[in-house]
């Protein structure tokens, strides 16, 4: 509707209309979580809790009608079919921009419970979104150099995510993907970083009997990432997703710190998805080549 402004004129648009559409949500969001933590029954805050995801879900309604107005995005998507919105689940995904966070609202919007995070403690102070984070019950993470602390932190999580649907997203590369950080890492993969292991195996030790599957997701930009600023700016962009839905086996379910058979065979499980992935991505490259040296 608005893609004939010029691009700064479009991002800071597009911009205004997120920060106001955030301001609106997160004083409803806290003022429901407001309500929850005064009165000590779990039925009610179990209530407070479902109200708090249908808040969060129009928020996110919102955000993605607002980025309609002002761009065109082509979606490809694939494999999101027969998803539930009462089933809980575990989301992997790689990580370039945090565009991928708009993108995984978008395609979800509807089909899954909410997405939730783990985020860094220092977050929890970024205006309007940490309010709306801790009302919604993202779990924040303190910086530990404690294995044993992260992973006492992510079981209390995961308790609190069994009251309610959730789906527990994680980007196993923990990280955004930069050149510079492959080159760090020394990483086997040519498109992707090394992926953490541990995160993902502690839900499935605490969650495994109730999650309904593994979404196996690859966010792929066939004209390349873009930070966020370069995003808003954007008059047009192609977005293509793939998921894939994987079952929740007990090979995968076990005491990953302390049974190094089971690490293994865990990361074993864990770098084939990875390995696939990174072909995906590595074939998107070349096709993306070919097409731009076509046109």
């Amino acid at each position: 509707m608005f893609a004939f402004l010029p691009p700064p004129v479009l991002g800071c648009m597009s911009l205004a209309v997120l920060t106001l559409n955030t301001i609106f949500w997160c004083s409803l969001l806290f003022a429901v979580a407001l309500l929850r933590r005064a009165i000590p029954m779990q039925a009610w805050r179990d209530g407070c809790s479902r109200i708090l995801h249908t808040i969060g879900q129009s928020w996110i309604a919102c955000n993605s009608l607002g980025l309609a107005w002002t761009k065109k995005i082509h979606w490809d998507v694939e494999g999101t079919d027969g998803l539930r919105r009462n089933a809980w689940y575990l989301v992997l995904a790689n990580h370039q921009t945090w565009v991928d966070i708009v993108v995984l609202q978008k395609i979800f919007y509807g089909k899954i419970p909410m997405l939730k995070f783990f985020l860094k403690q220092e977050l929890i102070w970024v205006p309007f979104l940490g309010i709306a984070w801790w009302a919604l019950d993202f779990p924040f993470m303190k910086r530990s150099s404690s294995v044993r602390k992260d992973f006492d932190t992510t079981r209390k999580a995961c308790e609190r995510f069994k009251a309610v649907p959730v789906s527990v997203m994680n980007f196993v590369e923990g990280t955004r993907y930069t050149k510079a950080k492959h080159e760090q890492q020394e990483s086997p993969y040519k498109n992707l970083l090394r992926p953490k292991a541990a995160g993902i195996a502690l839900v499935l030790e605490s969650m495994g009997e109730q999650i309904q599957s593994i979404l196996d997701v690859t966010i792929i930009y066939p004209q390349g990432p873009q930070d966020i600023w370069t995003f808003l700016c954007s008059k047009s962009m192609e977005v293509k997703v793939i998921v894939k839905q994987l079952p929740v086996t007990n090979e995968i379910i076990g005491d990953y710190l302390e049974n190094r058979i089971f690490r293994k065979t865990f990361n074993n499980w864990l770098d084939s998805l990875w390995k696939e992935k990174d072909q995906l991505l590595e074939s998107s490259i070349h096709t993306s080549n070919i097409s731009a040296m076509k046109g």
